[in-house]
């Protein structure tokens, strides 16, 4: 993980960083470690080195991460940032906050910061982490250099995925499924399949049942990946480009015997509304209950006009 994250422009540009920067990056599970990543790029600490290690840890007095892991940021932490912010660096001349998770931030916290991310006291370094921008407020945005992570190739994540746990069996469909999200592959993987199988039954007839059965799970973003990929795959086959397809086999040509083309493409647009309804908090049974219904309407119009 730590060669997928050394990879991107973030942790490049961190050794010419700007006074404030804000890091836009997919993968919540891994931002905090991304960060850190970048922390230590900031003062060009070494693998193995004192500074790393405590950056590692956290410990450094230099390096001041906020808020503790899980946590958000509150208004209390907000004044203890910028009282914290006029204390000359212990160590070294520069001195970094990295601030975790900004788009759980709330706009009364934001504004609070807004004038110590602007014109911060001299050696005071900004590092933000969020997942989106558009839960950062406009006037925080524009006092700062943006940094936007796409999502990672496949190749890549199947590379570390390997390193990571070896050649464990799916590796290839959890990281053509992962949508370029590293921990989004990891559950994939941990699933063993399981999500493939339900994103097949949901697919063959069995829609609003696998949406009540999934419709409490955690990883909801490991149920979507699959049936995204299942649609994608599903298609390639319909059209003539099985060979282009991470999966194949009996159950995948029966999808795409089932299914017209243009229902095939209608469920990959509700599949990606329904990524988007849940990132709002919507519940995941009733988003793939939508979909399936959507579905079953496209493939029985165009059943009708064939």
């Amino acid at each position: 993980m730590q060669e997928l994250l050394r990879s991107t422009t973030a942790y490049r540009a961190m050794g010419n960083a700007a006074h404030a920067t804000l890091i836009v990056f997919p993968d919540e599970k891994y931002l905090r470690t991304l960060l850190k990543e970048c922390a230590k790029a900031f003062f060009q600490a070494k693998d193995g080195s004192r500074v790393a290690e405590l950056i590692e840890k956290e410990s450094f007095s230099d390096c001041l991460i906020y808020p503790a892991a899980g946590e958000k940021l509150t208004a209390e932490l907000g004044a203890k940032i910028i009282d914290e912010s006029l204390l000359r660096p212990v160590e070294g001349e520069k001195k970094l906050f990295v601030l975790d998770a900004f788009h759980n931030t709330s706009a009364l916290v934001q504004n609070k910061l807004l004038k110590v991310l602007e014109e911060p006291p001299a050696g005071v370094y900004f590092l933000l982490g969020a997942t989106a921008e558009y839960s950062v407020l406009p006037t925080v945005l524009s006092r700062m250099k943006k940094i936007v992570l796409a999502p990672f190739p496949e190749e890549a994540i199947r590379g570390a995925l390997t390193r990571k746990h070896g050649a464990a069996e799916g590796v290839a469909e959890a990281a053509a499924a992962s949508g370029g999200v590293f921990s989004a592959a990891e559950e994939l993987l941990a699933g063993g399949g399981e999500d493939f199988t339900l994103a097949e039954r949901f697919l063959l007839g069995d829609g609003i049942g696998v949406a009540r059965t999934v419709g409490e799970r955690k990883d909801k973003k490991a149920v979507l990946a699959a049936l995204k990929l299942t649609l994608r795959d599903a298609l390639l086959i319909k059209t003539g480009q099985a060979r282009y397809a991470a999966r194949r086999g009996a159950r995948m040509e029966e999808i795409a015997e089932r299914y017209p083309a243009a229902a095939l493409l209608k469920g990959a647009e509700l599949a990606v509304l329904a990524e988007k309804q849940i990132g709002w908090n919507a519940p995941l049974a009733q988003c793939l209950e939508t979909l399936a219904i959507g579905m079953e309407e496209e493939r029985d119009k165009w059943q009708r006009l064939s």
